[in-house]
């Protein structure tokens, strides 16, 4: 493997079950839409809407439910809505800030949990002795568009057997690369 997919990871959310009872209703259940790369993640068919200070935006929950509920966005969306969101590793969610969400049963007024997610590399152990990389390195990676090849620093290595390889990025990265459809990094020192 000498590249990795890059993959765009749209504005999304993770609930905790707790949340999702408050927002759906006790018991509820996730419903599948459509599977993501990562095994055994799942795009659902329920939306929740975001609160910000400015405005408020409908997002896609992505499954299965988490032990904390967090707001994946990117710094457009941050600053539509009116939240200063911290750039952050998924799960990293102490120190940063929250809002409010409004789902078809109930309201949940998170106190943190909204970030940008810190770009990242996710890789088997297999996938990073391949490419000779170790987990929570940082790297450069060089992304060849027709019209704007980019190179992106501060890309985060994640190692864990159950992982695809896969680059994630948000949609601002996307565009600025000028991603149209699929693409592949390279790790680049």
């Amino acid at each position: 493997m000498k590249k990795v997919l890059v993959e765009i990871s749209a504005r999304h959310m993770h609930l905790s079950e707790e949340h999702l009872a408050v927002l759906f209703g006790e018991g509820y259940k996730l419903t599948p839409k459509k599977n993501l790369s990562q095994p055994g993640q799942f795009a659902c068919e329920e939306k929740v809407t975001v609160v910000g200070s400015r405005s408020q935006m409908a997002m896609t929950i992505l499954g299965p439910t988490r032990k904390e509920s967090q707001v994946e966005i990117s710094l457009t969306d941050a600053r539509t809505l009116g939240i200063d969101a911290k750039i952050r590793e998924s799960g990293h969610i102490e120190d940063t800030n929250g809002c409010k969400l409004v789902g078809p049963k109930g309201e949940v007024t998170l106190d943190k949990g909204v970030i940008v997610a810190k770009r990242h590399i996710h890789l088997t152990q297999e996938d990073a002795n391949e490419l000779g990389v170790k987990d929570s390195e940082i790297v450069s990676v060089k992304i060849e568009t027709p019209d704007r090849t980019t190179t992106y620093g501060d890309v985060v290595i994640r190692i864990r057997n159950d992982f695809a390889a896969a680059m994630h990025i948000d949609t601002d990265e996307g565009n600025a690369a000028g991603i149209m459809k699929t693409a592949y990094g390279e790790i680049v020192r």
